[in-house]
């Protein structure tokens, strides 16, 4: 196996460079203010070899002959026992100080899909959601009730305490302060001052696109949410069509960023119905979509593979953890814009 790394590299470049081979598998961690001056070389040393790790697990489930899904489920596993990553055990915090995990997973050949939301004890939700796409007559499950299920179905599960992270639960408490401050600088006004997600957060989102042997394509996404969410928030990850679409007839889709935005813009079937009806091609349709998100106010990118292997990483951020595999093993990484 071949594995190319781009720590920094212009889109135009890496558009060349992945035109080279045929793209089987793609993914992403999550979508920021990832800037490489802020970054250690320890730090994006590490992120770039558990992305390596999630690419090559991929490639050889595909090698092996098994499915998208199997390829889909078995790479965002590497990515959610990451604590690098807002999914699985790199989860964030929510205001109660809690983890709170969504997963979705759609398999282009039937669009069957599957989802979890709000679950707090399953080790790895990506293999929950596709547990209720194959196991269920239901497309997602949320809280006490997706676990009881996860628990029928034999999947592993943990205490809560296995997602907590140093790093995690530090960006949850200085949020807090920030709260506390605005409350205490305000205290004279009539109404409280809603204070939106900072816009310098890195989202750690996972997700993965594959296309297998047989032709056929699947999606995932799996998420920990938003720093210091509240009230049971869900954002797009684990809402088939906002943040995870597949379609044997056009494309796989992931997405990852502000999810309220993507939910509005149903952004990962936009790129399906671009595609479709507009004709667009891979780039266009998730280009497009970006921007769009972008006027709405909204920040984050998706990865999209086409039915032929090609594949398209947009984002309006200043960078986004994502790789791409080809069908010759050939692995690309990258990070910055």
């Amino acid at each position: 196996m071949m594995i190319t790394l781009f720590a920094s590299m212009l889109p135009s470049e890496a558009s060349a460079q992945q035109k080279v081979d045929k793209v089987v598998l793609a993914i992403h961690g999550g979508a920021g203010t990832i800037l490489k001056s802020k970054m250690t070389p320890e730090k994006e040393e590490a992120y770039i070899a558990v992305l390596t790790k999630a690419l090559q697990t991929g490639y050889e489930t595909l090698q092996a002959g098994k499915s998208s899904l199997d390829a889909v489920e078995q790479t965002i596993h590497v990515l959610e026992d990451s604590p690098l990553f807002n999914a699985g055990k790199g989860a964030v915090f929510t205001h109660n100080g809690k983890n709170e995990l969504d997963a979705s997973i759609v398999d282009g050949r039937t669009l069957e899909a599957g989802a979890v939301a709000g679950v707090t004890v399953v080790r790895n939700p990506i293999s929950a959601a596709r547990a209720v796409m194959e196991k269920s007559e239901h497309v997602m499950l949320v809280g006490k009730g997706a676990e009881d299920f996860a628990k029928a179905q034999g999947l592993q599960l943990v205490t809560p305490d296995y997602f907590w992270t140093q790093e995690r639960w530090d960006a949850l408490q200085n949020l807090l302060k920030r709260e506390n401050d605005k409350v205490e600088l305000d205290h004279d006004a009539e109404t409280t001052i809603v204070d939106k997600r900072p816009k310098d957060e890195k989202f750690g989102t996972v997700g993965c696109v594959a296309l297998d042997q047989q032709g056929n394509l699947a999606a995932g996404t799996s998420t920990g949410g938003m720093t210091n969410k509240k009230y049971g928030r869900v954002g797009d990850s684990p809402i088939i069509g906002a943040g995870t679409y597949a379609n044997n007839a056009n494309v796989a889709v992931s997405c990852t960023g502000w999810g309220e935005f993507f939910i509005r813009a149903m952004a990962a079937y936009d790129v399906a119905a671009r595609m479709q009806y507009q004709g667009s091609t891979v780039e266009q349709a998730a280009q497009g979509v970006i921007d769009q998100i972008g006027k709405m106010g909204g920040d984050g990118g998706l990865i999209a593979l086409d039915k032929d292997g090609r594949v398209a990483m947009p984002f309006n951020t200043e960078g986004m953890y994502r790789g791409t595999v080809s069908e010759k093993g050939e692995i690309n990484v990258e990070i910055y814009r």
